[in-house]
């Protein structure tokens, strides 16, 4: 098997051991961004240090230096997150080019554990999107079908890794772009208790709703990477004081018991209704009876609230955006548009804004303003806040009765590009399963449960759990992936097409 068809969990051991050099790992991946990704367009950027830093870590090991587990193993990165040495645009025209001054946390915690940074990966600008077909440079492809989106809004991350360009990476979950994007291209996405990962450094959209997590292809990877990014961060006012207990045990614990036995796992039944793909329907009625036969208790819960979450989410979050982008003024960093003859701070700001700002943006801004504008408050954000409360007290009553909850992760498979780019509501509706983790703050994980049989195409499994309880999440994935793989005898990562780059363009109508 070549390197980058390897696990992190492999491609760590093998490094440690010396059976290979971070070099080696790091060019065969950069070799497969090479060929793939002009079809892909997962990255945005590409690091001219990612060798260096490679050598650097195989220097160290050779010296007998102790190492983190994932020592020398690469990575992607959202380009939501700051990094030092590479421009930072959160997929918008409005900070094209901008190299931030400083490391996001988890960047700078990647770093400190010697993990190669391959590049930045695209986006929906400002996280706004459920597709990455609103990011300022172009959408990114499902590496399943290239006609296909890749999930939103951090579908560049999703197919970084679906793709085998890069074993791991990072994303952010604001509403679902790191578990949504998982079920479309059948990935592993953990959105953490709000939290329990540093913000700092992670340019804002909802401050009250973001989360940074790993994007992997497996369980126990997701967790490694996991156990990296999280823990305190005095940057962040925000950030969980927790001693976190270790993730990558209890990932390696329910996948080697692969036993639900005394688990009880609630069925949400507000998130399996109308608008749900019928094949995403009978994948995820397979998984509760795979779940049953391992020994879970299957309890269906109500959460009444969650139908008013989408509602409520699209007034928190366009509030909490229109003051977070306020900072984008033209003055202090960014683009900035000069009127023709000159202008005032405030006709140079608007001119900016009209040139750097996507569609998307625009709208969720006004919106966002609206909702927070004297005369509104009251009835549309302080409404949506109590309906938060509501969702919240919904959370509380199923985890008295459950120690897990499940839907599905997206309630259709990846749809094509365009499908649903001028319709707005049809777009907002695909993050309708995932939202409520966000506006909970409770952790979710989103991971295969196979192909739908109307198109082949993955559909996933989200897993929600208690606030403050990221290691249930793992331990119950650990387990149910396992289950699935001894099924059907092998990942479903592996029933991928080749994405060979003459096949790739042989699918978009390009000469072979």
């Amino acid at each position: 098997m070549t390197l980058t068809r390897l696990s992190a969990e492999t491609l760590a051991a093998r490094l440690a051991a010396k059976e290979v050099s971070s070099v080696e790992v790091t060019q065969a991946h950069l070799d497969r961004i090479a060929a793939v990704d002009g079809d892909i367009h997962a990255f945005l950027h590409i690091s001219t240090s990612a060798l260096a830093t490679a050598a650097d870590v195989d220097a160290r090991r050779l010296d007998g230096e102790r190492l983190s587990p994932l020592a020398g193993v690469p990575i992607a990165i959202k380009d939501v997150l700051c990094t030092i040495d590479m421009p930072s645009t959160a997929g918008s025209r409005i900070l094209e080019g901008w190299v931030p001054p400083y490391d996001a946390t988890v960047v700078r915690k990647l770093r400190a554990a010697h993990l190669v940074p391959l590049g930045k990966t695209n986006m929906d600008e400002f996280a706004m999107g459920s597709s990455t077909e609103h990011s300022a440079y172009g959408p990114t492809h499902n590496p399943w079908d290239l006609e296909r989106i890749p999930g939103g809004s951090g579908g560049g991350s999703a197919a970084a890794v679906a793709a085998f360009e890069s074993p791991l990476a990072l994303g952010s979950d604001t509403g679902g772009p790191i578990r949504q994007p998982a079920a479309v291209t059948g990935s592993v996405g953990v959105k953490p208790t709000y939290g329990g990962v540093s913000r700092y450094g992670a340019i804002a959209l909802a401050s009250s709703l973001d989360q940074v997590g790993p994007v992997t292809r497996s369980v126990v990877d997701a967790a490694m990477l996991h156990d990296v990014i999280g823990g305190h961060d005095p940057r962040d006012s925000t950030s969980l004081r927790d001693p976190w207990p270790s993730f990558t045990d209890a990932a390696r614990a329910g996948r080697d018991s692969r036993s639900l036995a005394g688990v009880r796992v609630g069925v949400v039944k507000e998130l399996n209704g109308d608008g749900f793909q019928a094949g995403v329907r009978s994948r995820f009625a397979e998984s509760l009876e795979i779940m049953a036969a391992a020994g879970a208790e299957i309890v269906e819960v109500s959460a009444p609230n969650f139908e008013y979450a989408i509602a409520a989410y699209y007034l928190i979050l366009p509030a909490e955006a229109s003051s977070n982008l306020a900072k984008f003024d033209s003055v202090r960093f960014g683009m900035r548009v000069n009127p023709v003859g000159g202008g005032t701070v405030e006709e140079v700001m608007a001119a900016t804004r009209e040139a750097g700002f996507g569609d998307e943006v625009k709208r969720r801004i006004i919106l966002g303003t609206y909702a927070l504008s004297a005369g509104y408050y009251d009835a549309y954000y302080g409404s949506a806040q109590k309906v938060r409360t509501l969702i919240q007290r919904d959370f509380d009553a199923a985890f008295e009765k459950v120690d897990v909850l499940v839907s599905p992760a997206a309630p259709t498979t990846a749809f094509k590009l365009g499908e649903k780019l001028n319709d707005p509501l049809a777009m907002y509706l695909n993050d309708i399963t995932t939202i409520p983790a966000n506006l909970a703050g409770v952790p979710g994980m989103g991971l295969p449960m196979g192909l739908a049989p109307e198109d082949g195409l993955p559909t996933g499994l989200q897993v929600m759990a208690p606030a403050r309880q990221d290691a249930r999440l793992y331990s119950f994935g650990g387990a149910f992936e396992a289950l699935l793989e001894d099924k059907w005898g092998h990942t479903l990562l592996s029933q991928a097409p080749s994405l060979e780059p003459t096949e790739m363009n042989a699918a978009r109508g390009g000469a072979v």
